[in-house]
Protein backbone atom coordinates (compact mmCIF):
# COMPACT_ATOMS: atom_id res chain seq x y z
CA UNK A 1 0.00 0.00 0.00
CA UNK A 2 1.06 3.61 -0.60
CA UNK A 3 0.51 6.37 1.93
CA UNK A 4 0.35 10.04 0.99
CA UNK A 5 0.63 12.76 3.62
CA UNK A 6 0.28 16.52 3.08
CA UNK A 7 1.60 19.33 5.25
CA UNK A 8 2.07 23.08 5.15
CA UNK A 9 -1.46 24.43 5.17
CA UNK A 10 -2.54 27.28 7.39
CA UNK A 11 -4.01 30.77 7.63
CA UNK A 12 -2.52 33.56 5.55
CA UNK A 13 -3.56 37.04 4.50
CA UNK A 14 -4.44 37.84 0.92
CA UNK A 15 -1.29 38.40 -1.10
CA UNK A 16 0.72 36.07 1.09
CA UNK A 17 2.40 32.75 0.35
CA UNK A 18 2.31 29.17 1.56
CA UNK A 19 4.27 26.08 0.59
CA UNK A 20 2.53 22.73 0.70
CA UNK A 21 4.45 19.49 0.84
CA UNK A 22 3.41 15.93 0.11
CA UNK A 23 5.37 12.83 1.04
CA UNK A 24 4.64 9.37 -0.32
CA UNK A 25 5.70 6.23 1.51
CA UNK A 26 5.09 2.50 1.40
CA UNK A 27 5.17 0.41 -1.76
CA UNK A 28 6.35 3.23 -4.03
CA UNK A 29 8.19 1.04 -6.50
CA UNK A 30 8.55 3.76 -9.11
CA UNK A 31 8.40 7.51 -9.51
CA UNK A 32 4.99 8.40 -10.89
CA UNK A 33 2.95 11.47 -11.73
CA UNK A 34 1.50 13.38 -8.79
CA UNK A 35 -0.94 16.22 -8.47
CA UNK A 36 -2.68 18.67 -6.19
CA UNK A 37 -6.44 19.10 -6.09
CA UNK A 38 -8.55 21.31 -3.87
CA UNK A 39 -12.09 21.42 -2.57
CA UNK A 40 -13.78 24.54 -1.26
CA UNK A 41 -16.88 24.34 0.95
CA UNK A 42 -19.97 23.47 -1.07
CA UNK A 43 -17.99 22.90 -4.26
CA UNK A 44 -16.63 19.86 -6.04
CA UNK A 45 -12.98 18.94 -5.87
CA UNK A 46 -10.97 20.52 -8.68
CA UNK A 47 -7.58 20.11 -10.30
CA UNK A 48 -4.88 22.59 -9.27
CA UNK A 49 -1.49 21.39 -10.57
CA UNK A 50 0.37 18.24 -11.55
CA UNK A 51 3.86 17.04 -12.37
CA UNK A 52 5.06 14.06 -14.37
CA UNK A 53 7.40 11.40 -13.03
CA UNK A 54 10.69 13.21 -13.61
CA UNK A 55 9.52 16.73 -12.86
CA UNK A 56 10.11 18.01 -16.38
CA UNK A 57 6.47 18.43 -17.37
CA UNK A 58 3.92 20.28 -15.32
CA UNK A 59 0.33 21.36 -15.73
CA UNK A 60 -1.75 24.01 -14.00
CA UNK A 61 -5.35 25.07 -13.76
CA UNK A 62 -5.91 28.45 -15.40
CA UNK A 63 -6.82 30.11 -12.12
CA UNK A 64 -3.37 29.38 -10.59
CA UNK A 65 -1.08 29.96 -13.55
CA UNK A 66 1.63 32.44 -12.69
CA UNK A 67 0.92 32.17 -8.96
CA UNK A 68 1.49 28.51 -8.03
CA UNK A 69 4.48 26.31 -8.82
CA UNK A 70 4.63 22.55 -8.46
CA UNK A 71 7.94 20.75 -8.05
CA UNK A 72 9.22 17.39 -6.89
CA UNK A 73 12.21 15.79 -5.21
CA UNK A 74 12.30 12.15 -6.25
CA UNK A 75 15.11 11.32 -3.88
CA UNK A 76 12.70 12.11 -1.05
CA UNK A 77 9.50 11.04 -2.86
CA UNK A 78 8.15 14.52 -2.14
CA UNK A 79 6.10 17.00 -4.12
CA UNK A 80 5.76 20.67 -3.24
CA UNK A 81 3.23 23.33 -4.18
CA UNK A 82 4.51 26.88 -3.78
CA UNK A 83 1.53 29.21 -3.62
CA UNK A 84 2.12 32.94 -4.04
CA UNK A 85 -0.23 35.93 -4.34
CA UNK A 86 -2.92 33.97 -2.52
CA UNK A 87 -6.50 35.16 -2.79
CA UNK A 88 -9.52 34.48 -0.54
CA UNK A 89 -10.89 32.35 -3.41
CA UNK A 90 -7.97 29.96 -2.88
CA UNK A 91 -9.41 28.95 0.49
CA UNK A 92 -9.97 25.19 0.36
CA UNK A 93 -8.76 21.83 1.53
CA UNK A 94 -5.81 20.89 -0.64
CA UNK A 95 -5.27 17.22 -1.47
CA UNK A 96 -2.17 15.51 -2.79
CA UNK A 97 -2.76 12.62 -5.15
CA UNK A 98 -0.49 9.97 -6.60
CA UNK A 99 -1.02 7.85 -9.68
CA UNK A 100 -0.56 4.07 -9.57
CA UNK A 101 2.92 2.60 -9.92
CA UNK A 102 4.37 2.92 -13.45
CA UNK A 103 2.00 5.78 -14.40
CA UNK A 104 4.52 8.37 -15.53
CA UNK A 105 2.41 11.08 -17.14
CA UNK A 106 0.15 13.41 -15.25
CA UNK A 107 -3.58 13.78 -15.68
CA UNK A 108 -6.05 16.47 -14.70
CA UNK A 109 -8.71 13.87 -13.93
CA UNK A 110 -8.98 12.84 -10.31
CA UNK A 111 -10.19 9.39 -11.35
CA UNK A 112 -6.67 8.69 -12.68
CA UNK A 113 -5.18 9.02 -9.20
CA UNK A 114 -5.22 6.06 -6.88
CA UNK A 115 -3.68 7.33 -3.67
CA UNK A 116 -4.89 10.39 -1.81
CA UNK A 117 -3.86 12.22 1.31
CA UNK A 118 -6.22 13.42 4.02
CA UNK A 119 -5.91 17.00 2.88
CA UNK A 120 -4.52 20.17 4.41
CA UNK A 121 -6.59 23.29 5.05
CA UNK A 122 -5.56 26.55 3.40
CA UNK A 123 -7.42 29.65 4.53
CA UNK A 124 -6.78 33.05 2.94
CA UNK A 125 -8.22 36.04 4.76
CA UNK A 126 -9.11 39.29 2.99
Amino acid sequence: QVRVVESGGGLVQAGGSLRLSCVASGRTSSNVAMAWFRQAPGLEREFVAAVNWNGRTTGYAEFVKGRFTISRDNAKDTVHLQMNSLEPEDTAVYYCARRPNYSYNYSENESDYTYWGQGTQVTVSS
